[in-house]
């Protein structure tokens, strides 16, 4: 029989506590962490909600006179903890101009989020589109609709936007980024909202929408248009490289989109673009956030 010395009986007790612990102990249970907006809007005009994500800079204050630009994000439920991370990492070197940003969310839970944005950010109604997507996301048969842009875009100028300008320390620098649907509508504004907005992140863009017709309406624009009647704008352009669905390919529209505006070699526009390689049209998401603040923010 061996008989333990205090030392060892010691040490071996102790051991034998840190283990029961870890296999006996309860095991914790995950925090549900929720965002919360800031503010939620009412639109008259188009009948919904919008909830406002707001990141404001470290300088900013009630106590002084300075008024910053501000990056509108579409998607901003599923956006603005992406978007915020990327400018926090960058702010860190001191790499990004002083910008608020608002992340415009458009539904609480996955349906009604896809069923907004599908109407709010598609200019024109396509409505074989909206049943294979009423199939594909299990939808009842007519419960979605599209082609809601000029609304939400006018929204966006006469209540949203308004509503911030009223309330925060803005100027009238105002820049808007989307992906996907969101990428399609932020190109919209850039041919049809005058100069309102003049710094434009458009990733990965639905530019199959109806047939092409954004895609072509601006590469119409830009090939005819020997001027760009707006202020000095900033245009980042992006896709994954591997980035094709549903007989899609993001790649190549992104690809005459970009040639068509560089082509044109406006002096006002100052035009950056970027393929990602290997990512796919979800998978490039948190790269594309992160270049298209750089690319709309970054102190040169």
């Amino acid at each position: 029989m061996t008989i333990l010395k205090p030392a060892k009986l010691i040490i071996t007790a102790i051991l034998l506590l840190i283990f029961s612990t870890t296999v006996f102990a309860q095991k914790l249970e995950p925090k549900e962490r929720i965002l919360e907006p800031e503010h939620v809007i009412a639109s008259k005009l188009t009948g919904k909600e919008y909830q406002l994500y707001i990141s404001f800079p470290d300088s900013y204050s009630t106590k002084d006179t300075l008024s910053y630009p501000v990056l509108y994000v579409l998607d901003g439920r599923y956006s603005f903890y992406s978007i915020l991370a990327a400018k926090e990492a960058s702010d860190l070197s001191g790499s990004l101009e002083e910008v608020i940003i608002v992340g415009i969310g458009s539904g609480l839970d996955i349906q009604s989020w896809l069923k907004n944005r599908l109407y709010d950010y598609t200019p024109t109604i396509n409505t074989a589109r909206e049943r294979a997507l009423e199939k594909r996301w299990g939808f009842a048969a007519g419960e979605l609709k599209s082609g809601g842009a000029t609304k939400f875009l006018k929204s966006l100028k006469t209540e949203i936007i308004p509503f911030i300008d009223k309330h925060y320390k803005t100027n009238a620098d105002r820049g808007i980024s989307g992906h996907s649907l969101g990428g399609l509508f932020a190109a919209y504004c850039l041919i049809n909202s005058d100069g309102y907005f003049t710094r434009f992140g458009i990733n990965s863009p639905a530019f199959y929408w109806d047939n092409e017709k954004v895609l072509n309406q601006a590469v119409s624009q830009f090939t005819l248009n020997e001027s760009f009647d707006m202020p000095a704008t900033k245009v980042f352009i992006s896709v994954g490289g591997n980035d094709k669905n549903d007989g899609n390919n993001y790649v190549s529209q992104m690809k005459k989109f970009q040639t068509s505006l560089k082509n044109a070699d406006y002096e006002n526009v100052d035009f950056n673009w970027q393929i990602f390689e290997g990512e796919s049209h979800v998978s490039v998401y948190p790269a594309m956030i992160s270049r298209t603040i750089m690319a709309l923010y970054g102190n040169k």
